[in-house]
C-alpha cells in the first residue's frame, strides 16, 4: 500500500475502546474521507512524551518566538495550548459519515510511528502498521501547532478513561536530554 498522506484534517475524535483496550483516533477530512488508527497502551507511552517534546520545539520555532531555555520553551507551549483549548471546539459531535475510508474498514494498528518538525512550522507524524506476512500500511499526517495542540488533549483525555496509569511527562525534557535540532527524527515502535 502506498502512503497517504493527510492534509485537509476537518475533525479529530479519540475514544478509548474497551473491548480492544485502545484507543481509536479518528479524523476526517475537507472532502469526507475517514482516517481510522488503533494506538495500544505501549505505543501511547512511547508516542506521547515524542509528540509533547515535537510541540515544543514547533512551538519555540515561530517568527518572533525567543525562548531560549527549556522553562521558557516549556511556559509558551503552555500558553499556546491554553490559548489554542479556549478557542477549540471540543462539543460538536464527530461527524462519522465518510464517503471514502483509503485506509480501508478496520483501523490502522499502528506499529510504528516517525515524527518530524516541518520547514514551514506543522509537524509531520508518519503512522505505520508493520505485521509480518504483509505489505506496509502508512499514512503521514501534516498536523500545524493548533492541531498538535488538539491531539495531545483529546489523547490524555482518553487515557484518563483508559486508566492505563498513564501520566503525561513534562513537554520539555531538561537541556542534557533534549534531542538536538539536528538530529534524526525521533521512530517508536511497537
Amino acid at each position: 500500500m502506498p502512503k497517504i498522506k493527510l492534509m485537509n484534517i476537518h475533525q479529530l475524535s479519540v475514544t478509548y475502546e474497551e473491548r480492544q483496550d485502545r484507543l481509536l483516533l479518528r479524523l476526517n477530512t475537507q472532502d469526507s474521507q475517514e482516517f481510522r488508527f488503533w494506538l495500544t497502551r505501549r505505543m501511547c507511552s512511547r508516542l506521547m512524551p515524542a509528540i509533547d517534546q515535537s510541540v515544543v520545539r514547533l512551538e519555540a520555532a515561530q517568527p518572533g518566538v525567543a525562548a531560549a531555555d527549556p522553562a521558557a520553551k516549556q511556559m509558551l507551549t503552555e500558553l499556546k495550548r491554553d490559548a489554542f483549548l479556549q478557542k477549540a471546539d471540543f462539543s460538536t459531535p464527530f461527524e462519522a459519515k465518510a464517503q471514502q475510508l483509503p485506509l480501508g474498514d478496520e483501523p490502522l494498528l499502528i506499529t510504528d510511528a516517525q515524527l518530524n518538525l516541518q520547514a514551514g512550522g506543522g509537524l509531520s507524524i508518519n503512522f505505520q502498521e508493520k505485521v509480518p506476512d504483509a505489505p506496509v500500511k502508512s499514512c503521514q499526517l501534516n498536523l500545524q501547532a493548533s492541531l498538535v495542540h488538539g491531539l495531545i488533549h483529546l489523547i490524555q483525555q482518553a487515557l484518563v478513561k483508559a486508566d492505563w496509569g498513564y501520566t503525561a511527562a513534562p513537554a520539555a525534557a531538561p537541556a542534557e536530554a533534549a534531542p538536538s535540532e539536528a538530529a534524526a527524527p525521533p521512530r517508536y515502535t511497537h
